[in-house]
């Protein structure tokens, strides 16, 4: 009795499947009739069937050809995928021409989404002259519909005064409604705006709120900013595990400011057993990064052997990328290296070089005693290398100028 009635799971998921292919292609032969008469939606529906490969072969071609005929119809859903087709290139030639055509013919017709890809078109002079003031427009149309990357980039675009005056006010105003719908780039920028007070008054417990909603998401920098808020107690009780969690998961993001920070963790013993290897692990994957900071970290740490081999040449390359970037500390630490001829040939010239960039811009206490230091290599420099070395940091700070 039990062998009589028994089915297996497969041969159940067999007929079933068998059942759905012969409704599929029922769905097919009647979608094609009617598209063959003329009807808009059915000519569009089976251009989706082509290009998803439901009941039919999967066909970019032959869903461009179907989806065309429902856009010339007036078809705004046809129209807007028609244009995204020309703009991909997916079953016709790319043609960004084509693809703004059949966008703003969708966008007239109130599309919110032709209108915010209208926007990005303009924006990035794809088929149409550059114009800012018109993605703008475009933009607005399709936000003030409730689409949500246009109410994020419309609020970039106020910050920055791009296509419409600057106005704090308003781009957060617009971060905020995209925030509202779960966007995590716009909850983290609302987070960042009551962190400064940036167009809203300055209001740390409310920034630690959309900072958790974005960071919740994996938005990393939100991430990264989270864990730095309970390290400090700042805006959220204090609670390093908290911090240590938050930070870590930006790390493993690639989030280079959380990789340094997380660097210093481990070489401070803030949240983990102090640990020196682990430092200079995450402080490289942070300056491979590009993260100023922990190169210049990175060359303390081979200048002194500490977690590492010594290795002065190498601490010169990482301080190199760093000053090179503008940081004084890591000007600093070059001129006294070239002063001392440590991981080079000694050269005063170039160490003055960097000991006057350095003294330039470093900060109080810091800076006096940069400013020592370059005053006690100067005493041993002729007047004539003193000039080569101002002539070296005139034309390095040249070539830093935007």
């Amino acid at each position: 009795m039990v062998g009589a009635l028994w089915t297996t799971p497969a041969l159940r998921v067999a007929a079933a499947s068998t059942r759905v292919a012969d409704q599929d292609a029922e769905d097919v032969r009647r979608l094609r009739q009617a598209a063959d008469a003329g009807d808009a939606r059915a000519q569009f529906d089976l251009g989706v069937r082509y290009a998803t490969g439901k009941g039919v072969p999967t066909s970019d071609a032959e869903a461009a050809r179907w989806i065309a005929l429902a856009a010339a119809q007036g078809l705004v859903d046809a129209q807007f995928n028609l244009g995204l087709m020309y703009a991909d290139g997916n079953g016709v030639a790319v043609d960004p021409g084509q693809a703004v055509f059949w966008l703003r013919k969708a966008a007239d017709q109130g599309d919110a989404r032709a209108q915010s890809n209208l926007g990005l078109m303009y924006a990035n002079g794809s088929g149409v002259p550059t114009d800012a003031a018109q993605a703008a427009q475009w933009y607005r149309k399709a936000a003030e519909q409730g689409e949500v990357t246009a109410q994020f980039t419309l609020g970039l675009m106020y910050a920055a005064g791009d296509g419409v005056p600057r106005d704090p006010t308003q781009s957060t105003t617009w971060f905020l409604r995209a925030a509202e719908q779960g966007h995590a780039a716009a909850q983290f920028n609302v987070g960042q705006n009551y962190l400064r007070g940036v167009g809203v008054s300055a209001d740390v417990t409310r920034a630690a709120e959309w900072f958790q909603k974005a960071a919740a998401q994996g938005e990393a920098g939100a991430q990264v900013t989270l864990g730095t808020m309970y390290l400090s107690g700042s805006g959220v009780p204090r609670a390093v595990a908290e911090g240590l969690r938050w930070i870590r998961a930006s790390a493993d993001q690639g989030n280079a400011d959380a990789q340094f920070r997380l660097g210093l963790m481990f070489a401070n013993g803030i949240g983990v057993a102090r640990d020196d290897a682990q430092a200079v692990a995450w402080y490289q994957k942070a300056a491979n990064a590009g993260s100023v900071s922990a190169q210049t970290n990175l060359g303390a740490r081979y200048a002194t052997g500490a977690g590492v081999q010594q290795d002065p040449a190498l601490a010169l390359e990482w301080f190199r990328k760093a000053a090179d970037q503008g940081d004084a500390s890591a000007q600093f630490n070059l001129g006294v290296m070239y002063a001392n001829g440590s991981g080079a040939t000694p050269d005063p010239v170039e160490a003055y070089k960097w000991l006057l960039l350095a003294s330039a811009v470093a900060k109080g206490d810091e800076q006096q005693r940069y400013i020592a230091t370059r005053d006690t290599l100067a005493r041993s420099l002729t007047p004539e290398q003193l000039s080569q070395a101002q002539i070296r940091a005139r034309e390095w700070a040249a070539t830093k100028k935007p």
